[in-house]
């Protein structure tokens, strides 16, 4: 008489505990998601991060999460903002693939061929360049020309400023994601700006929680591993900032979705 078959074992990989996500002691943390040439929003986002402050403690940080310019109809006025330091924290601003592309076409004329279908063509309109002719796929340099005539040293110094990510506490903050597998401190600028299916797939926990935006969400994503809140502000008319303290989270929003 045979022996009943024992189910066989399955092996499964250990499971890493998540990273403890948390900011430093003392510390509150306003990530604001993509603005893109929303400054209304923008505005009132900074209202209410100065409202919110009657509770904070000594140290608070705004963290924004690049793509302050295109699609949106305020680019220029976005920039002014920031670059004028009217925000009520001090602000460290990362760097998004459209002031990328935007720097690229200062230095390349030919980069706007890539930037006009990607919005370049509103921030381009928002410092006054008549884009009658780009729209058509001519005359680069002299817009490339008309931009840096029209746009003000300090908002060049703003972008030039601009970094690809930071760290604070738990947390690591860029504009698209990183690339899984590699080390946070060895993850290139490009990925850093413009990575999406490689990241967003992945349920890899990384080293800390990434808070990102790049890719439009209806509602703050909230994962294991990383937090998207980029709400689509220039076509949703909602811009979402995290608030981080301690081990808390939670969200504060400008504007409402159109019906």
């Amino acid at each position: 008489m045979r022996e009943p078959r024992r189910p066989s074992l399955i092996k499964r990989p250990l499971q890493r505990t998540p990273p403890l996500a948390d900011v430093p002691e003392g510390m509150r943390i306003y990530a604001v998601g993509d603005v893109h040439g929303r400054d209304d929003l923008l505005e009132e986002i900074a209202t209410a991060i100065e409202r919110d402050l009657a509770s904070a403690p000594s140290e608070v940080v705004t963290v924004l999460l690049g793509d302050y310019v295109d699609r949106g109809p305020e680019s220029a006025s976005v920039l002014e903002r920031l670059a004028s330091g009217r925000f009520p924290t001090p602000v460290q601003a990362l760097r998004g693939n459209h002031e990328q592309m935007l720097l690229q076409f200062l230095n390349d004329p030919p980069e706007l061929e890539i930037w006009r279908r990607n919005g370049g063509l509103e921030t381009l309109h928002s410092y006054g360049v008549d884009v009658s002719t780009v729209m058509r796929g001519h005359g680069y340099e002299q817009a490339r020309d008309a931009l840096l005539a029209a746009i003000p040293s300090k908002h060049l110094e703003f972008l030039s400023s601009t970094q690809p990510s930071a760290t604070y506490g738990g947390y690591f903050f860029c504009h698209a994601g990183v690339r899984p597998r590699i080390p946070l401190a060895l993850q290139r600028a490009e990925d850093l700006m413009w990575i999406r299916d490689g990241f967003l797939q992945s349920r890899r926990l990384f080293e800390k929680v990434v808070v990102h935006g790049h890719t439009p969400v209806a509602r703050p994503d909230f994962r294991v591993n990383r937090i998207n809140i980029d709400t689509g502000a220039f076509a949703t008319s909602v811009l979402t900032c995290l608030v981080l303290e301690g081990a808390e989270r939670r969200t504060m929003t400008a504007g409402k979705a159109q019906r």
